[in-house]
């Protein structure tokens, strides 16, 4: 057998054929759940989909009809019940290089309710198997199940269950990454000015002109007096460590953790969030003395930061 999927018309009509010869065969006889309906099952269902329809509850609660087949589900051991047609057909499938599989859509029909008690048992069928189909995953063929699920004896409903067992495409290999750039600053007609002094090495401040409060990031108005009017002035680079949080985890393009972020006190009583530098991450704390500098990130970003010190 071809260890790719048959690619000729003619071959891959034969093997269409071939996996057709598996429609109808059991996929599973003679299952049998491996607890009875219950209580306990239903109100975790139910709290996780959170259903709180009352009829799944109370002396006469029935089970959230789709929970159809998690009655039927073997769980980590699995059932003994399957059948050697199922194995054989995925063996095939495997064989033409078919060798993922995902699963796509399902459709229940509910012939009864279920109620806690119920002995649930089941027979699946290897219902149909499709011609080869290309999708944006690989080309394959879907393989659909029918389950025919009873409770105490009597029909309690159909699940079907379908399938793309597929050989994936081959995709070229990923382009090497661009070295990572900081991100940008989103700069507006608000924090303009905060920017200009950036490129001059200067950190300003805005300080409302009708009753003097000094404000930082850059806002359009005072949160003080709600006046619109402001001008700056001149931060002094001196600040202390108000709070700081050291990244590990995730990693980020363009950062190398772990690294420290804080909340600097500048000397003027508002705060910033920036990177403190010239002590190792592990050595920042509450209180620590630090002292603006400006960081080239790259060829058109400098940002401002801190430096740690102990004087």
């Amino acid at each position: 057998m071809s260890t790719e999927p048959p690619g000729d018309v003619h071959e891959a009509a034969r093997f269409h054929a071939l996996l057709k010869g598996f429609e109808g065969r059991p996929a599973a006889s003679g299952g049998r759940a491996k607890d009875a309906v219950n209580a306990t099952m239903i109100r975790h269902w139910c709290e996780a989909m959170g259903d709180n329809n009352p009829a799944y509850t109370g002396p006469d609660a029935i089970a959230p009809p789709t929970m159809l087949q998690a009655w039927t589900m073997g769980g980590l051991s699995g059932h003994s019940d399957r059948s050697s047609a199922y194995d054989e057909l995925f063996a095939l499938l495997d064989g033409a290089g078919c060798t993922s599989v995902v699963a796509t859509d399902c459709e229940q029909e509910y012939l009864r309710p279920l109620r806690p008690g119920d002995a649930v048992t089941f027979d699946a069928v290897i219902e149909s198997v499709s011609p080869r189909k290309t999708t944006k995953l690989g080309t394959g063929h879907f393989v659909t199940t029918r389950m025919d699920i009873r409770a105490n004896g009597e029909p309690a409903g159909t699940h079907r269950f379908r399938i793309l067992k597929f050989a994936p495409t081959r995709r070229a290999a990923p382009k090497p990454p661009a070295a990572a750039r900081r991100p940008r600053p989103v700069i507006n007609r608000d924090n303009q000015g905060f920017w200009d002094g950036v490129r001059a090495h200067t950190l300003l401040i805005q300080r409302c002109t009708a009753c003097a409060t000094l404000r930082f990031p850059w806002l359009p108005g005072c949160h003080a007096c709600a006046s619109p009017d402001w001008d700056t002035v001149e931060a002094s680079g001196a600040g202390t460590v108000f709070s700081h949080v050291v990244m590990h985890h995730p990693p980020f393009p363009a950062f190398d953790p772990p690294y420290a972020v804080a909340l600097v006190e500048l000397a003027e009583g508002v705060r910033i969030i920036s990177n403190i530098t010239g002590v190792p991450y592990d050595k920042v704390r509450i209180g620590l003395p630090v002292r603006l500098e400006f960081l080239r990130v790259d060829e058109d970003l400098e940002l401002p930061v801190f430096r740690g010190g102990e004087g």
